[in-house]
């Protein structure tokens, strides 16, 4: 039974369905490709704020996300999606930019052994009014309030894009079983502090 465990589980992991090149998300036939859009936007670039654009995030809710590094890095960055707990979506925003919708993305399951491994295994865990920490390259952390959670398919790109009047947060993983769409949870900024 245990060894039949093992082998769903690797199934999984190994088994992502694939998109198409031209959908705007990248992917590929391992768990390292579950489909982080790939934004040609160059809103990182005007974003002002710290010359370091790495985040730390700490979610209370999740058991293995506690003051993890998240570096900036592409969609298609899998190297960087592979080696950390999370990244932050390069073209989306920043905490410290008003409107913004600071994207941020991790693995189901992962890479045994590697930051990565069942980093966002219980993101379907957070509640309406739970609260998530992003903290700044400066020690500024933001904090936010959990106000959604939904599912999108893999090729939904407007999960990205700002919410008018709103600074907001987006965390993104895969559904389980089968990891054929993504979990999405969204919480709004309610206070930062140095």
């Amino acid at each position: 039974m245990l060894l039949a465990g093992f082998a769903l589980i690797g199934f999984f992991a190994l088994g992502f369905f694939g998109v198409s090149a031209n959908t705007g998300a990248t992917n590929a036939s391992e768990p390292s490709g579950f489909n982080v859009p790939n934004l040609n936007s160059s809103a990182s670039e005007e974003a002002g704020g710290p010359e370091d654009r790495t985040l730390r995030l700490t979610v209370p809710a999740m058991s293995r996300i506690d003051d993890v590094e998240v570096p900036d890095a592409a969609g298609s960055d899998t190297e960087a999606l592979d080696s950390n707990a999370a990244t932050h979506l390069q073209g989306t925003g920043f905490p410290w930019q008003d409107g913004a919708n600071v994207y941020i993305a991790g693995h189901r399951l992962g890479y045994p052994g590697s930051p990565s491994f069942l980093a966002f295994y219980d993101l379907g865990k957070l509640e309406n009014g739970d609260e998530v920490y992003v903290t700044d390259s400066e020690g500024t952390e933001y904090t936010y309030r959990v106000f959604r959670e939904f599912i999108v398919e893999p090729t939904d790109l407007s999960v990205t894009e700002p919410m008018p009047g709103r600074n907001i947060l987006t965390l993104q993983t895969c559904t389980l079983p089968d990891y054929s769409q993504r979990l999405i949870v969204q919480a709004e900024l309610v206070e930062s502090s140095a």
